[in-house]
């Protein structure tokens, strides 16, 4: 690739490259590379586009397109994702965060909790975003791998939440103590057999660990809501992520825990993405909670 190319030349060329090996918007992907080559705004390609390519911007950008070719994703590549509004750092150690996770965090901020915790909190993506928007609660993010604590730790401090954000190490509850208003995860809950249909960019790039248990993808979700239920304050809540098709097994998890209120919510795309459950202040309440239909 040229140096003497333009900003709009390279754009091309590389939207050509990209659409040959199969990426599904290649003229989007080539722009985020591009904004990144360039570290400029995505908003300003349009104004740069007659200009000449910076040779180091050039090399950047072909390296980039290389990678993006080999189906890494963009986040990867460009070291970060958009997420609620904030950006958070991303690498191969954590789940680049989608904005179907989204629902879950809008779900979280519809009910009070002072203190939160994050099961398998990756990134950090949906602790942070709910204390950046509870100025006043505090929360323990945790996950088994150490790589992913270290990512969440340093999203927490660009975003100034270091001080209300603890991240530990732990196999779910493990190592955790006390008790929350808000117990919240994205689990993997991809079964093993579906694992060969993902997306190269998911299955080739992306954490197994925190994509698939291994098994028929509920795993996660019966380990959870079997010792969840014992940290959450009386009146507290348990909501999870989940894929388009577990809504009823989930919920019928949540109220054989003794969970009042499950429901499933689904995403802006109609599909069931999210179970939540309360809870019962009445502690005998938890004996009669109602059944799945």
């Amino acid at each position: 690739m040229s140096p003497a190319q333009t900003v709009n030349a390279a754009l091309v060329a590389a939207t050509r490259v990209l659409r040959e090996v199969g990426i599904p918007d290649p003229a989007r992907d080539a722009r985020h590379l591009m904004a990144h080559a360039l570290d400029v705004d995505m908003g300003r390609l349009t104004l740069l586009g007659p200009d000449p390519l910076p040779a180091q911007a050039a090399t950047r950008f072909e390296a980039a397109v290389a990678a993006r070719s080999a189906r890494q994703p963009v986040a990867q590549i460009v070291g970060g994702r958009d997420f609620y509004g904030r950006r958070f750092r991303v690498t191969r150690d954590v789940l680049d965060p989608r904005p179907d996770t989204e629902t879950l965090v809008a779900a979280a901020l519809d009910v009070p909790f002072g203190r939160v915790l994050d099961l398998g909190t990756g990134s950090g993506a949906i602790l942070l975003s709910l204390l950046a928007e509870r100025g006043e609660a505090t929360g323990v993010g945790v996950d088994l791998s150490e790589p992913a604590c270290a990512v969440a730790r340093d999203n927490a401090a660009a975003l100034g939440l270091a001080a209300r954000a603890e991240i530990r190490v732990s196999d779910w509850l493990d190592a955790v103590a006390g008790s929350f208003d808000l117990i919240v995860s994205n689990p993997p809950y991809i079964a093993q057999d579906e694992m060969a249909g993902l997306d190269p960019d998911v299955r080739d790039w992306e954490p197994h660990g925190a994509l698939t248990d291994g098994g028929d993808g509920l795993a996660a979700y019966r380990a959870i809501t079997a010792r969840a239920p014992a940290y959450l304050t009386p009146g507290g809540w348990l909501m999870v992520e989940i894929g388009p098709t577990q809504g009823a097994a989930v919920r019928a998890l949540f109220c054989a825990a003794g969970l009042d209120r499950a429901r499933v919510i689904p995403d802006l795309d109609g599909r069931d993405r999210v179970v939540t459950g309360c809870k019962p202040t009445d502690p005998d309440a938890q004996k009669t909670a109602f059944r799945p239909d």
